[in-house]
Order: structure tokens, then sequence, then C-alpha cells
């Protein structure tokens, strides 16, 4: 694709692609045309594990499946599936590491000791709390807390028994992982694991390995993630639905842009309680600033986003282009999904690219760590480097005139008091038009970009398509960010795209048709629906038995394939674009694929047509509507007395 144009579907980006090009800017969609993807990588044919290699065993015409095999003996099989485990823990890691990090913050909280922290959400608290075994009874609020944060820091380290949010799947999911022996025992300890199994001459048997990277995968679901989602919401606030705004139009040209990016919610929200400190505010006027535009990037921008009403400038693909702007004073940076070509970009420019995680650094960027006992003032010092930095812009300010109004920050909670009311929160009006056919599903879209794919494109295709078929779509990350830029996180896109029923239902309780969840470790929050959609009765027992689907269109990332593997191992139907893993091996992909099906009810597939994958997933939606027996359509019949006593 040469045309700048058919690398997006979002005319902010296709805008300064151009601007890049005629500059002479490298950027991922560049770089994307000068490397093209290995095939052997591309379909995991590759061992590399031991110096004995890389053993390259690509499919040939000459070569059958059994008789590839490397130097050491190992089936593509092994191979295959080896490769596959270690993405998997690659991802379980890093959301796991990301909720380390908040839960020792939690714990400095509790004890004092952070800057600018504080417990916000105290129902949430005691609620967790006692999801945890803590007694609440007859303390106080900081204790509470400390005795709850000692518990989840215990989550990480534990080498036996089970992760305590196990116990909020329903009782049928936890017996069918009890079968097969998947309940994870301690994060840590499942992730080691699979780097131990898939070490040279250890686990030489593909089921075996896809069991332990299915443990692995759940201890990020209904741990490390939910961990994260969990604690966040504690310390921040619980998120409830907020105006806000969309892409890269929503920089300024006469105020200071300061662009938080990555994934940790720590220091951006502390970057948003410090632009409007007054020492801030009368800095910014002595440079002739109206003011600190702060502005979100990925999944730190979904969290400020879905709290605070911070415009978001954009997704993965977007953020080299955000400083193509000249508008960005400084950027900061955490972990997770930072391209290291930011500072080629930033150097362009006069934009200052700060590294603030003691796990990351990128050459050539300034490093100031953030750490929560000093954590407000390390904010207002880097809002103070930003406003110092204003006067020395170089070069014409191009900011595209594109922007879209959101509404964001459905959590679970949210929803059900908007379907349930205040005094009577449930997911029993979802429930009910499930079965009567007004919904016909539920579909959680989610997942990164892909440079390798029209970017946003699969995302909003599929999601469109989903939703003229009558499914409510749950999103979070990147996904999330592509449907606000393309209208449809606003309740009128209901009668815009929405089937007829879907459309009924947004109109009557306000929502878009399309719920914007959070960040991606935001996922737990779906979990946590659809367990709250099968403890409201009338759809099953299990998550499996669920008229729900889900997708990542454009997935590229380690993490995506953690998420997809504990939502197939939590009963989930979970369909896949742009390119699978686990092509190599014919065997490994079936097992995924349909094995998996009888086993956890919940299974893989791979389709890049989104429109394809879209029908993919009502179709299984009405098979599960079949087993439940609501296929059919039903008329709405308003009880009198006289019926109501029959039913007693």
């Amino acid at each position: 694709m040469t045309d700048e144009t058919l690398k997006s579907i979002d005319k902010a980006t296709t805008e300064l692609l151009e601007k890049a090009k005629k500059d002479e800017i490298g950027t991922v969609f560049s770089r994307a045309e000068q490397i093209k993807p290995c095939p052997v990588g591309l379909e995991e044919s590759c061992c590399k594990i031991c110096a004995m290699g890389p053993c390259r065993l690509p499919r040939t015409k000459k070569a059958l499946q059994k008789e590839r095999v490397g130097v050491c003996g190992a089936t593509i099989d092994t191979i295959v599936a080896r490769n596959f485990a270690r993405r998997v823990a690659a991802g379980v890691a890093s959301h796991s590491d990301h909720a380390r990090e908040v839960a020792e913050t939690f714990i400095k909280t509790a004890r004092g000791e952070s800057q600018g922290f504080s417990i916000k959400d105290e129902i949430k608290l005691m609620e967790v709390a006692l999801d945890f075994g803590v007694e609440i009874e007859n303390k106080e609020v900081k204790e509470i807390a400390l005795d709850l944060g000692g518990r989840v820091l215990e989550e990480f380290g534990r080498q036996n028994g089970e992760l305590r949010y196990v116990r909020k799947a329903p009782l049928k999911r936890q017996e069918i992982w009890k079968k097969f022996g998947v309940i994870p025992r301690g994060i840590d300890r499942e992730v080691v694991e699979i780097m131990h199994r898939t070490h040279m001459g250890v686990d030489q048997d593909y089921h075996h390995i896809l069991l332990q990277t299915t443990r692995c995968a759940l201890a990020d679901g209904w741990g490390g993630s939910m961990i994260s989602t969990d604690l966040q919401d504690i310390m921040f606030g619980t998120p409830v639905p907020v105006l806000g705004s969309i892409n890269l139009g929503v920089l300024k040209d006469d105020e200071v842009n300061v662009i938080v990016h990555g994934h940790e919610p720590l220091l951006p929200e502390l970057l948003v309680v410090a632009s409007k400190d007054p020492e801030i505010k009368a800095l910014t006027e002595k440079v002739n600033a109206k003011g600190v535009n702060l502005a979100g990037m990925c999944c730190s921008a979904n969290e400020v986003l879905m709290r605070h009403g911070i415009p978001c400038a954009g997704n993965f693909l977007q953020q080299e282009l955000a400083l193509v702007t000249g508008a960005v004073e400084l950027m900061t940076v955490d972990v997770q999904c930072e391209m290291q070509g930011l500072q080629s970009v930033a150097e362009c420019f006069h934009t200052r690219l700060i590294t603030t995680s003691d796990r990351a650094k990128i050459e050539g960027a300034t490093h100031i760590e953030f750490h929560p006992e000093h954590g407000f003032d390390t904010a207002k010092k880097i809002l103070k480097l930003a406003i110092e930095n204003y006067p020395n812009r170089r070069h014409e300010v191009y900011i595209p005139e594109y922007s879209q109004d959101i509404v964001a920050g459905f959590s679970h909670e949210t929803i059900n008091y908007l379907l349930g009311g205040l005094f009577r929160a449930s997911y029993r009006p979802l429930n009910d038009n499930i079965i009567n056919g007004r919904i016909r599903g539920v579909a959680g879209v989610v997942g990164c970009n892909n440079v390798r794919t029209i970017h946003d494109s699969g995302h909003i295709t599929m999601i469109k398509e989903l939703v003229k078929n009558d499914v409510l779509v749950l999103t979070t990350g990147c996904a999330a960010m592509a449907c606000g830029k393309a209208g449809l996180l606003v309740p009128e896109a209901a009668s815009k795209y929405a089937g007829s029923g879907l459309a009924e239902v947004c109109e009557t309780v306000g929502i878009p048709p399309v719920l914007h969840m959070g960040s991606c470790v935001d996922n737990s929050r779906i979990l946590i629906a659809a367990t709250a959609m099968v403890k409201e009765g009338g759809l099953g027992d299990d998550i499996g038995d669920l008229p729900v689907a889900g997708a990542a269109p454009e997935w590229m990332s380690e993490k995506a394939l953690a998420i997809g593997q504990y939502f197939v191992a939590s009963g989930v139907y979970t369909v896949f674009g742009t390119t699978w893993p686990t092509m190599g091996s014919d065997r490994v992909t079936e097992h995924l694929f349909e094995e998996y099906e009888d086993m956890f009810k919940g299974m893989w597939a791979f389709e890049p047509d989104p429109v394809e994958g879209a029908k993919l997933m009502v179709s299984h939606i009405e098979k599960k509507r079949k087993a439940l027996g609501i296929d059919k359509s039903r008329e709405r019949v308003l009880f009198d007395m006289a019926m109501r006593r029959a039913i007693e």
C-alpha cells in the first residue's frame, strides 16, 4: 500500500502520514513497507531455544507434517506449542507486572507513604476485601486496605492452592478447570513453569504444554488483570459514564501539549491533578500559553479518559503521528506498546520524550523515574519541563481538524445500575432482552492495532456488522479508541448502526450500542459481566452456555494472546484476525480450534476478513441461543393478576 490514504480509515492518521512522508520522517507505517514478515516465523515453524539451531521447519511439498522435526527430534507440534506458550507467558507477565506495581502502590497508599494517592471508592474496597477473606468489621479503611494489599501480593508468589479470584467464576466453570488441572496456583509460578517446560528437553507433548498455557493465561484474566482493575478502581474511583473526545484533533496549538502514553495509570492520574495546580497555571501564563492540555495515548488514555474525561489523542499506530504534528511539548511513556521509533521522531521536533518506569528505558530519551513516595512532585516536575519547552517549537504546527465526542467508562458496576436502577441494580433487563431476542447476544471486541492491516478497519468493520445483527458490543483498549473515532461510542450510534432490537434497548436506556469498558487489563470487567449474566439466570449455568463471543481483529501483542487464551478457557468462542501463530502445526491448531470446545466449551478461530469473522461470531451466538431454547422469537405478554396466580 504505497498510497497513504489506504493505510488507515482514519483521516487524521492519513493526513499526518502524508506530512511525515513529505518531511521524510520514518514511522511504523514506512518501516513496515521496507520489512516483510518472515514466512517461517509467521507460522512459528522455527525453534531457537537452544544453540544447536535455529531449526527452521517450514511447510514444503516434500515434508509431511509428522516428518518435520528439529535437531533434537522435537516435532513441529512441540515446537509450535512451545512458541505459543512462551508468547502467552510474556503477555501474562506484562499484565501481571503492571498489577504488581499497582499493588505495591496500593500498600504504600494504605500506609500513608504515597504522595497524591488515596482510597476513593470505599464501597469497592469492602467488596474486594471480602473476596480476599479480609475481616472488615470494626476496622478503619486504611487498616482494611493494608490487609487487602498484603493478601493481593501473596497471589503473585503463591506456590500451592488456588488464586482467590477463581472463586468469582461460575461453579460449573470452576469444575471444568479442576477437571483439567488448570486452576492457577500463583501468578508468577505459572509464568516460570511455562519457561521451564519450554526449555530444551523438558515438556514434549503439545497437549500437556497447552494445558499449562491455559493455566498461565487464567492467572492473568482471573488474577493479574483483575487485580489491576479492582485496585485502580479503589484508588482512583470506579468509572462511570463520562463525556470525552478522541483523535489527534484534541491537541491545541496555543496550549502546552503533554501526552501520557503507556499502560500504568499511576503517573497519569497525578498529572491530571498537577495540571490544575495554581503554580502550573501561573507558569503557563509566563510562556504565553493558555494552559496545559493533557491528552492520552493507548491504555493510559483509556484510564484517564474514563475517570476524568481527559481527551484521547489516539491509539497504538498513532503514537508517532502525534509528534509529527509539531505540537507536542512532552510525551511520557512507561511500559508496553511504546515504539522505540518515538525518540527518532521526537528528535525531528522540539518534543521531549520522558521514560518513567524502572522497567523500561529508550536510548536517547530522558529518564525520570516515577515512585509513588514522590509521585505528585514528579508529576509537577514533568509538567514544568513541558512548559519550559513550549517556546522551543521550531516547526509550523499542523493539527488535523478531526476529533469526535465519546461516552466512556462503562464498568461492570455501571452497567448493573444503568440496566437495573440504583436501588435494584441487576443484569435482569439484559438477560430478559437476550431471551426475548431484542439483543441476540454480547460480543467483546478488543485488542491492538496491527500495521499489517488497514488501521482501525478490522475493528470498525466487524463491530458495525455485529451491532447490525443486534449484538451488544463491549470493547477495551485500542479497539475502543477506534470505535470512538468512528462515532460508535455515543448513544446516537444506536439508531444509525444497530439493528432494530438492539437500537430499541439502547435508546430506552440511553446507552451506545458499543460500550467502552476501559484499558486492556479491564478485559477482566468483561469476565465479571459474563459471570453476572450467568448468576442472574435464564441463560445457562456457565459462561460457556451464554450467547457470547470475543474477537481481536487487529491484534499484534503477546498480551492479546494471553487475553484470548483466558477467554477461550473461560468458555468464550474467540476470533482473531490478521495472522495466527500456530499455523505451522495442523494438530496444534486443530486442538485449539476444535478440541478445546469439548474441553472448555470455548475455542479459537482465525479469520482475517472482519465481516466473515463477525459472521462466525453471530453464527456461534445463534448456536448458543438454540441450545438454550431461546432461538424462536417470542411475543411480549403482559400478565394480568389471574395469570400471575396461575404461575404460583
